[in-house]
């Protein structure tokens, strides 16, 4: 495995952790992982790329070592905000190449189209986003939230590191062995009891009471002027959340028509978290996407 280190750094009032790969002086990808997961999922990715890179990948609020606000509710404009922040801490001047996964995937797109200057190369893993809504859903939704909020979430604990990594193997069977060792010791921590329990926080199991508005989102995707690379998997779970290929199929086409320049690719033979299941291949379409800064 390729050597990482970790930085913590004020940020909107919050003490954020970010992982980084690499030479600091060397042309930058940053990555943004997805829901209840962590800057070092990328760890596979980082070590099958060829090429000279500094990765840098946050764990977002409220994951990881990250801390999040003292809150009971997640709002997604604080993940953009969090993201313009960082983006301007590691790279105030250039434009950066910018990877996201899933939760990171819609963050990033919504981002590259409220600050299209700021990006270089985007590319979106399996970031589908939500299924459509409708006004008439708000007060369903709310009550929901609203009842949500009466009891106080959390999250399982675990009494090993090993069985964190069952678990992870149980969500996801094309992990192997290795690879789970190593997402169980930094997607989770033991604590005072002995127990090991889940770092994020469990806030981020309650249900959002604001629709997901799609058009909004489209029109920040037309206003993408970087090429997009767009990654699926051929086994994704994806569809079963957003109402079924049959149904989901042409409604993540239409929406793909509204970026610029877009590429699409799709990896085999692996699921959602793709880039644990085929770093390699995905690894080479990042590089072939946004160009090996020198000869390898």
């Amino acid at each position: 495995m390729k050597t990482s280190t970790s930085e913590f750094i004020a940020l909107r009032g919050h003490q954020y952790h970010c992982r980084h790969w690499g030479d600091p002086t060397a042309p930058m990808i940053f990555m943004v992982h997805g829901w209840m997961d962590v800057g070092a999922s990328f760890q596979f990715v980082v070590d099958s790329l060829k090429a000279d890179w500094h990765v840098i990948a946050p764990d977002m609020r409220g994951f990881g070592l990250t801390n999040g606000p003292t809150t009971d509710a997640y709002w997604f404009p604080d993940y953009l905000a969090d993201l313009d922040a960082l983006l301007q801490h590691y790279s105030p001047d250039a434009a950066i190449n910018l990877v996201g996964h899933s939760m990171g995937g819609n963050v990033v797109g919504l981002y590259a189209g409220i600050r299209p200057e700021r990006i270089a190369k985007l590319v979106i893993l399996e970031g589908f986003g939500l299924p459509t809504t409708k006004p008439t859903q708000a007060p369903a939704r709310y009550k929901k939230w609203l009842d949500e909020l009466r009891e106080k979430p959390e999250m399982r604990t675990y009494a090993s590191a090993a069985e964190v990594a069952k678990r992870l193997q149980k969500t996801n069977p094309r992990l192997n062995d290795e690879r789970a060792a190593f997402l169980a010791q930094h997607w989770s921590r033991e604590n005072a009891s002995g127990q090991w329990e889940i770092l994020g926080d469990p806030a981020h199991k309650l249900s959002s009471p604001i629709l997901y508005r799609v058009e909004e989102v489209m029109a920040c995707w037309e206003a993408v002027t970087a090429p997009v690379l767009w990654v699926e998997a051929d086994d994704t779970a994806i569809w079963s959340w957003i109402g079924g290929k049959e149904k989901g199929r042409p409604e993540t086409d239409r929406r793909l028509t509204h970026f610029k320049q877009l590429k699409t690719e799709l990896v085999l033979d692996a699921g959602h978290m793709l880039h644990h299941d085929q770093p390699q291949a995905l690894a080479k379409l990042i590089e072939d996407f946004v160009g090996l800064p020198k000869a390898v």
